[in-house]
């Protein structure tokens, strides 16, 4: 009788981890996805509603030297943020290009002007194995707007963690133009 009264003591428990364990892969399943993919939306631009903007640039360093000598080269992975720090207003961003060391243009992220939502980000990605630009490459980054904000900040952040060397670094945007229509 005990063994049998064990038996189903046993029955009883697997049932509850089984279920407990379908029901949380279950809400799991249910929660949003916590990777945020900003997906964004084109727009339309109307020039003669721009109030503002700016042209700026952003040094990426795809490799830097280390040790002593040019010959010894650590990759990085850079990724340039542009952030919307306006509380209540969109900005548009209307071009991303990427240039190399030499001035080239590698290429072009943003095909058409988007809209960055208030407080919104997006990112660009430079692989590590992506050496394309050297050690001077750099974005170029334009955006507008059609009411006054406060300025984005556009960084980037590059990173490497090969072997047992870590190192992490930003590099802020430089602007190059200022786009203000006078009131």
């Amino acid at each position: 009788m005990k063994l049998k009264h064990d038996f189903w003591v046993g029955w009883a428990i697997a049932a509850i981890v089984l279920s407990s364990c379908s029901n949380q892969t279950t809400s799991q399943r249910q929660q949003p996805d916590l990777k945020r993919e900003i997906s964004l939306k084109a727009v339309p631009l109307d020039k003669t509603k721009v109030v503002m903007g700016q042209t700026v640039y952003v040094p990426i360093y795809s490799h830097i030297y280390h040790y002593n000598s040019q010959d010894n080269v650590m990759n990085l992975s850079a990724t340039l943020s542009i952030r919307n720090t306006d509380l209540t207003n969109p900005i548009i961003i209307t071009s991303v290009r990427y240039y190399d060391t030499n001035g080239e243009l590698i290429r072009h992220d943003i095909k058409s002007p988007v809209e960055l939502k208030p407080l919104a980000s997006t990112d660009f990605f430079i692989a590590a194995d992506d050496t394309s630009g050297g050690s001077g490459a750099n974005f170029i980054v334009e955006w507008v707007a059609e009411k006054t904000v406060y300025e984005p900040v556009i960084e980037a952040v590059m990173i490497s963690t090969s072997s047992s060397q870590g190192i992490s670094f930003v590099s802020p945007a430089k602007v190059l133009k200022q786009h203000r229509i006078p009131n």
